[in-house]
């Protein structure tokens, strides 16, 4: 399936085999192309949480408006941001980047983010927003389907995954196997609606 195939076809699905269980070599694999997702100044600052406890996704799925999917799919993953990832030895980020680029950008990231709380989260939301659409294209394209979802009590989620405190929930990405096709498109607006040439 090539990408476009894949952005066609993806689509939000809430019915999934609760039987179906992905393989470790599966997640992995989808995973670490969720690890490619771009972020500014490669601060990689997504954070991937695998819920497969079954106690823990119940508990889950009472916080998340009793959404089934979030129990039946075969992988729950919660993004989450650490909202401080720029702070942790940044120098990790350009250790493989000619020193003179490296000399360069280091700096620029305390620069950026030091004392503005809200490009921090701002950035947070960027990041994970990229990292589950190539989760989910990157599910489509090995057969599976997938659903987007913050129909959650993002306290409760904070509170179950026992996230540290410069961490916040973003969303989740379930994904499995469909019991049934998403129903049609409810409606797409018009290209002249959403493409703005130039200047509003």
């Amino acid at each position: 399936m090539n990408v476009t195939e894949a952005i066609v076809k993806r689509r939000a699905v809430k019915a999934f085999d609760p039987h179906h269980r992905f393989t470790e070599a599966e997640t992995a694999k989808l995973l670490s192309l969720a690890m490619l997702s771009p972020t500014a100044f490669n601060i990689q600052n997504w954070r991937f949480v695998l819920v497969t406890d079954p106690i823990l996704r119940q508990q889950i799925r009472a916080v998340s408006w009793n959404q089934a999917q979030v129990e039946e799919a075969s992988l729950l993953i919660v993004l989450t941001a650490d909202l401080k990832s720029w702070a942790k030895q940044p120098e990790r980020y350009w250790q493989n980047a000619p020193k003179a680029a490296s000399d360069i950008l280091v700096p620029m990231i305390g620069h950026y983010y030091q004392g503005n709380e809200q490009v921090q989260r701002d950035e947070a939301m960027r990041s994970c927003g990229m990292a589950a659409m190539t989760i989910m294209l990157a599910a489509k394209e090995m057969g599976y389907d997938t659903c987007p979802m913050d129909g959650f009590d993002f306290d409760a989620v904070a509170k179950l995954l026992n996230l540290p405190e410069d961490h916040i929930p973003t969303m989740f990405v379930v994904v499995g196997k469909a019991l049934q096709e998403a129903s049609a498109r409810g409606g797409q607006l018009n290209m002249d609606e959403v493409v703005v040439q130039n200047k509003f």
